[in-house]
């Protein structure tokens, strides 16, 4: 049953990426040609008014297909003829409707909860040394340069600081205060068992759940999601992370499967895997807005490009030379899917 679900959950998320770029295409007043799920050989169209919606024979991903978007186009209602602002629009939208996906789902789920986590200080340990220079209702907005939107997030990059020498950012009563080099490690608490135990000696306040608190923190999520995705980008370009780690659509599903099999019930099965789609919603919309030529980012760099070129000289650059590019770039990348769909096979089968 997972299985299936997470297959349908990739076609929603394809579904909705290409449908953000169709209905800014059409409010612009773009001609689309085609609207198509699924890439290889048409199983299913439909010819509705200018438009042809199908459904293809491979579920790696779709399209919507524009008069002049690889091509010069004498058509005035053909996307190279549209203003910048309206193919930057267009090409940013499809991200921004997994976003929006990712986000509506974290709502839904937070829609049940009690109550939030935030980043104020409610109360702290007996004999905390670090009260005094902290007080009761400060607001941690970072630490080290990361945003803290959660207690959690606090908890997570205080310690990731080798030396616990912490550069601060607090909001004290509506003014900003900083503490730089603040030495701050955790000490030891004893427990009502007599045990001891580590912690910073902080005590977080909760915020109460209600409309707004919900969409606060579902954004709150949302962004918590950009800056994994971020952080993983940099492990792989530095090293710290293989290529061998990343998971294609083969692993993802898996992960999904394994998601919802290792939960106790069916209901927490499904409310783990919406929260895993979530984030791939997210990473999707992250990823796609990378500058790597025929993803959407790529597109949007040599957009920007061109209008500066043909801002300064007055003159078009050669289409074809974009085209190439992005045939280039599309090979590239079919091979990483290739290699990376090999290695989730390989792992699957290792087990």
């Amino acid at each position: 049953m997972y299985i299936v679900l997470a297959v349908i959950a990739f076609g929603v998320l394809i579904f909705v990426h290409e449908l953000g770029h169709f209905l800014m295409a059409k409010a612009c007043g773009v001609k689309v040609v085609e609207f198509a799920i699924g890439m290889g050989p048409q199983l299913l169209h439909k010819q509705k008014g200018e438009t042809v919606y199908s459904l293809r024979a491979l579920p790696i991903g779709g399209f919507c297909a524009m008069e002049g978007e690889e091509e010069e186009s004498a058509d005035p209602r053909a996307f190279n003829n549209h203003s910048v602002w309206h193919r930057l629009l267009i090409l940013l939208s499809g991200s921004g409707m997994n976003f929006l996906t990712g986000f509506l789902l974290i709502c839904i789920l937070f829609s049940s909860a009690g109550g939030f986590t935030s980043n104020r200080i409610a109360a702290f340990y007996p004999n905390c040394p670090y009260e005094g220079d902290l007080q009761v209702g400060d607001a941690i907005r970072s630490v080290n340069g990361h945003r803290i939107y959660f207690t959690a997030n606090f908890s997570e990059y205080a310690s990731q600081d080798g030396d616990g020498d912490l550069d601060l950012v607090i909001r004290r009563d509506g003014k900003t205060i900083r503490l730089n080099a603040y030495h701050m490690v955790p000490v030891e608490y004893q427990k009502e068992d007599g045990t001891t135990e580590r912690k910073y000696g902080l005590y977080f306040a909760t915020e109460e759940a209600n409309a707004l608190t919900v969409v606060k923190y579902s954004f709150y999520n949302c962004m918590d999601f950009v800056r994994m995705v971020w952080q993983g980008l940099v492990q792989l370009f530095t090293g710290k992370a293989a290529v061998t780690d990343m998971a294609g659509v083969v692993g993802i599903v898996d992960i999904i499967n394994e998601t919802g099999e290792s939960a106790e019930t069916v209901s927490q099965g499904l409310s783990n895997i919406t929260y895993l789609v979530a984030f791939i919603a997210v990473n999707l919309s992250v990823m796609n807005l990378l500058p790597i030529p025929a993803l959407d980012g790529g597109h949007i760099l040599t957009l920007l490009v061109s209008a500066v070129i043909e801002k300064l000289s007055g003159k078009k650059p050669d289409p074809r030379i974009e085209a190439y590019i992005h045939a280039i770039g599309l090979v590239l990348l079919l091979a990483l899917m290739a290699f990376v769909l090999f290695n989730d096979v390989t792992r699957i089968l290792k087990r």
